[in-house]
């Protein structure tokens, strides 16, 4: 309810009658932050317009100052990271991998690597290392992308018989393998260069490429709390997902391969194309320790990536790929693109990060340029990527060319043999390696549990940040939302007036139907009633009368207050919430491509009501003390939005119904919040709000674990009934602080 412009004979009387300490009436406390308007109407919501998927646009700004950068750089970076359950990263241990069955070429050998990233998930890969090289060796990792059979991949003599006539290729060898080819490239330059297979792909272990790459439907019998699978809602609940999954096999071949002897650390290259391109870009935004990066054929304003690999929920909620190629500033990155979604990209994307380049003094270190061919990682963008390396990575060669090889023949590149046979790929393998990541998530987690100051420090910083990612909105500023008034009504017998309206966020394009109840003695508190209901929640069923515990507030002198949370009330034709949560227009059932363009409806849910929160405590009458209930099904939400606007609460009060994240089992469940569980679910959430003088009903002192003992649990008191009155007794002034 921010105020509008105050007319002068309105101020002197909010004046006298502060000076005569006098109790503020209603009329002259909102006189100027309503407005007469027409008959009461729906919601008109940017959020209504529909929701935005991979194929969107997704512009960068570059920033103006490169303290501006440092801050967006961080917010990004922890994003990516939750989105890919890697915030906080997990333990790195050293890595001990099987490096065997060396191939001889003339200038080259080719190694087969096989480790495990993590029990269970494994990285396989083809070593290429310079034969007779001696020292330390510049190294180049290549993620490999789409391409069919992966690290086996051969053209085929059609699609080369193309490639040559389109001068795409010059080499009938070296065209008709070309991630091969630019494996021996490098290594012929010099370069230790490991290729490393994606989930399921060549012999990419513990998951298969159709599970990693083409899941398209739920899988009942592993989405339950006891037995789940990725892609469910309750991997989705612990931000486990093929993306992260596989950003951690390159986290880790990146850690194994500069725990060589023989790498020069301060040398280190990454490229892939298409979905190698999206590898290259997010472990580089990552690991400072990569030096230059090439990602081709990926980095756009246009589509994202369409792979499960490519996408998570969080990842691009208001950020896409060029920021996150960006995030390699001012590092060296170069970039190619094509006849496909990345066409446009010299004029639409690397304008900008040349500004940001320049910016930050190193305007040479980025490049991007289309070439006029297919989807491709063909010899002109090799030829690109070599003198990208040659320069950066400091390679001295003075003529770059490609020449003839034997490649290897698949019998060569497996890294399986009878002596290391294949893992299985089955379900319950499957299940397995996502537990296993589980309990050690829940293990570092549960260590954060703060038992002192300095730990809720830490904490906040980690499960808050998290908290901060998966919310997606901290407390709008002062003067952010205005309260249209579209109908008053007095209740002359019970001295108080009603206002209904809408109150807007006006720099988002949100609008919620609003009622506020204010009492003629306004004692100065307000109370902000969250209910799943929405508006009605504040009456009887007859949707006239209101609740005794409403009646008894504004009695008290409370100032009570209440919004339709988005997809409630008046949102909705029948006033009732939605049942399940909305959909981009992919048939494919999994939730990040909805999720990792848009805010999942729970934290939409959770804005509004800090916008209610905003829209109190910035009013220009300011109330000393504002009180937030939630309860039939808004516990949830009202206690993320305390965790987020804490400072601004005096209490808290919510019944919780025993609600936990772990039970969802459905990913289009309205009350989804990925990585809710990775984080300590409802507990942590919680613990978050103290020191928020806070009343929980639904709960027992076994079920909060340890949020009664943490820094500030001696406010949290446990209510024996969770109905409205006994939610409403809990609000009361609390005395000022001297």
């Amino acid at each position: 309810m921010q105020s509008r412009a105050l007319n002068r004979r309105s101020l002197l009387q909010l004046s006298a009658a502060i000076a005569a300490g006098s109790v503020l009436p209603a009329e002259a406390l909102f006189a100027a932050t309503v407005s007469n308007a027409g008959p009461f109407s729906k919601p008109n919501d940017s959020r209504l317009q529909g929701l935005k998927d991979l194929n969107g646009y997704f512009p960068f700004t570059p920033p103006t100052t490169v303290h501006e950068w440092n801050q967006r750089k961080q917010v990004v970076l922890r994003q990516i990271q939750v989105a890919l359950g890697l915030w906080p990263m997990p333990a790195r241990p050293a890595i001990n991998a099987t490096v065997h069955g060396r191939v001889e070429r003339d200038d080259y050998t080719v190694d087969k690597v096989i480790f495990e990233s993590a029990p269970g998930l494994l990285v396989t890969g083809s070593l290429y290392l310079p034969k007779n090289a001696s020292g330390k060796l510049p190294t180049v990792l290549c993620p490999h992308g789409h391409w069919a059979n992966g690290r086996f991949h051969d053209h085929g003599e059609k699609t080369i018989a193309q490639e040559l006539a389109s001068g795409g290729e010059t080499d009938p060898v070296c065209g008709r393998h070309p991630l091969q080819s630019r494996c021996v490239q490098l290594a012929r330059m010099g370069c230790m260069v490991f290729i490393y297979d994606m989930l399921g792909y060549a012999d990419g272990g513990s998951l298969t490429q159709e599970l990693a790459h083409g899941f398209a439907e739920q899988r009942p019998d592993l989405s339950s709390p006891e037995r789940w699978g990725l892609f469910s809602a309750q991997a989705e609940l612990r931000c486990l997902n093929a993306m992260g999954l596989q950003t951690w096999n390159s986290l880790r071949a990146l850690d194994w391969i500069m725990s060589r002897p023989d790498c020069d650390t301060a040398r280190i290259g990454c490229t892939g194309a298409s979905g190698g391109g999206t590898q290259t870009f997010i472990l580089t935004a990552l690991d400072e320790r990569v030096t230059a990066a090439f990602p081709a054929v990926m980095v756009s304003t246009a589509m994202q990536g369409g792979c499960t690999c490519e996408n998570a929920s969080y990842l691009r909620v208001n950020t896409g790929n060029i920021e996150f190629a960006a995030l390699t500033a001012p590092r060296p990155v170069a970039m190619t693109g094509a006849d496909d979604w990345t066409v446009d990209i010299e004029t639409r994307g690397y304008p900008e990060l040349r500004k940001l380049y320049a910016l930050l003094g190193a305007p040479d270190n980025v490049l991007a340029r289309y070439r006029k061919f297919p989807h491709n990682y063909n010899l002109p963008s090799r030829m690109m990527m070599y003198q990208w390396f040659n320069q950066h990575l400091q390679l001295g060669i003075s003529e770059i060319s490609e020449r003839p090889y034997t490649p290897l023949t698949r019998d060569e590149a497996t890294v399986f043999t009878p002596d290391h046979p294949a893992p299985p790929k089955t379900a319950d393998a499957e299940v397995t390696m996502l537990r296993g990541l589980d309990a050690a998530s829940r293990q570092q987690i549960a260590a954060l549990l703060p038992k002192s100051a300095d730990g809720m420090t830490e904490f906040r910083r980690v499960v808050g940040g998290a908290l901060e990612v998966m919310i997606g909105r901290s407390l709008p500023p002062a003067g952010s939302t205005t309260f249209e008034k579209q109908i008053q009504t007095s209740h002359d017998k019970d001295a108080w007036t009603e206002f209904r309206g809408l109150l807007r966020l006006n720099s988002h394009g949100e609008e919620l139907p609003a009622i506020w109840l204010l009492p003629a003695n306004w004692n100065r508190h307000a109370v902000l009633w969250a209910d799943g209901q929405g508006k009605r929640g504040l009456f009887d069923a007859d949707g006239t009368t209101l609740l005794p515990a409403i009646q008894e507030l504004v009695a008290s002198g409370f100032a009570v207050g209440t919004v339709d949370l988005y997809l409630t009330g008046d949102f909705t034709d029948d006033g009732r919430p939605i049942a399940e949560h909305p959909r981009v227009n992919n048939k494919r059932e999994f939730a990040g491509y909805t999720l990792g363009y848009n805010h999942p409806l729970f934290s939409q849910r959770v804005h509004d009501l800090l916008t209610l929160i905003s829209s109190t405590v910035f009013h220009e009458r300011q109330p000393e003390q504002v009180h937030l209930i939630g309860l039939n099904g808004a516990a949830p939400h009202a206690i993320c939005a305390a965790a987020i606007a804490r400072d601004k609460l005096a209490s808290l009060a919510v019944d919780t119904h025993g609600f936990r994240f772990a039970g969802i089992t459905q990913i289009r469940d309205v009350n989804l919040l990925p990585g809710a569980v990775k984080y300590g679910d409802l507990p942590s959430l919680l613990t978050l709000c103290l020191p928020i003088r806070t009343a929980v009903a639904g709960e027992t002192p076994e079920s909060l674990g340890t949020l009664l003992q943490a820094p500030g649990g001696q406010s949290v008191t446990l209510l024996a009934s969770g109905s409205a009155a006994a939610l409403a007794a809990t609000v009361h002034p609390r005395p000022k602080s001297n």
